[in-house]
């Protein structure tokens, strides 16, 4: 795939963050929450997270990008086995509501979306060596890029690049929220993400450097999340 060609000379990844390594006790839900929270504002859709926290929040893509990052554990092992399957499944839960009944779970009739997506999938299930954290950063962008499924497709990349940080062993427990650290530099993901589009080695250089930095966001998140629980202990 084009990707593999432009890795030449592109940033190293960084290696899994250091509070991965740490034995805190984090709130999956509370992580979850945070995504949700983030992922939906990076698809225009600003709300307080205390408010969501409340419940009082109905908006259909904050509450598919809920769902989304609630059921990412339990599909982070059919993930490498059938990512199509999965991607399809990830739409259905974040467009319920947003989208018709028919357009749920259906990438976009385009042979050029369904040839890439194919790919995509083959890298997915065992055709690249690349490491985790660069897969995770690929798949997101092509699915930004490509925009295959209607609605709020930004959602599916970004969870789907989640499942691979947790598939491969990176987060196994999905506790690094990435998506805050998008939110948080997010002109920085715009641009980059733009740039991943071009195709060139700068391009991608740029959209790894973002994904690494918001990786260490995620992972801050998991030191912060912790003292929070404990503070109120």
């Amino acid at each position: 795939m084009e990707f593999q060609r432009r890795r030449a000379g592109a940033a190293e990844p960084a290696a899994a963050p250091a509070a991965l390594l740490r034995d805190v006790h984090v709130d999956h839900a509370e992580v979850s929450l945070r995504s949700a929270v983030a992922s939906a504002a990076l698809e225009g859709r600003v709300h307080d997270r205390e408010e969501v926290r409340a419940g009082t929040v109905t908006d259909p893509v904050l509450q598919g990008a809920l769902r989304v990052a609630g059921a990412l554990p339990g599909l982070s092992d059919l993930w490498p086995k059938a990512p199509r399957q999965v991607m399809a499944r990830l739409h259905v839960l974040a467009a319920r509501d947003v989208v018709t009944e028919e357009e749920l779970g259906r990438p976009v009739a385009d042979p050029v979306v369904a040839a890439r997506l194919d790919g995509l999938a083959a890298l997915v299930a065992g055709g690249t060596k690349v490491p985790p954290l660069v897969l995770a950063a690929v798949v997101h962008g092509e699915l930004l890029n490509l925009r295959p499924f209607p609605g709020p497709s930004g959602v599916v990349a970004r969870a789907a690049a989640r499942l691979v940080l947790i598939s491969t062993g990176f987060d196994p427990r999905g506790l690094v929220a990435v998506d805050v650290g998008h939110r948080e530099r997010e002109p920085e993901y715009v641009g980059a993400a733009g740039a991943f589009a071009t195709g060139t080695p700068d391009g991608l250089r740029s959209w790894l450097r973002h994904y690494m930095s918001a990786v260490e966001v995620g992972a801050d998140q998991i030191t912060l999340i912790g003292d929070e629980i404990l503070a109120a202990s």
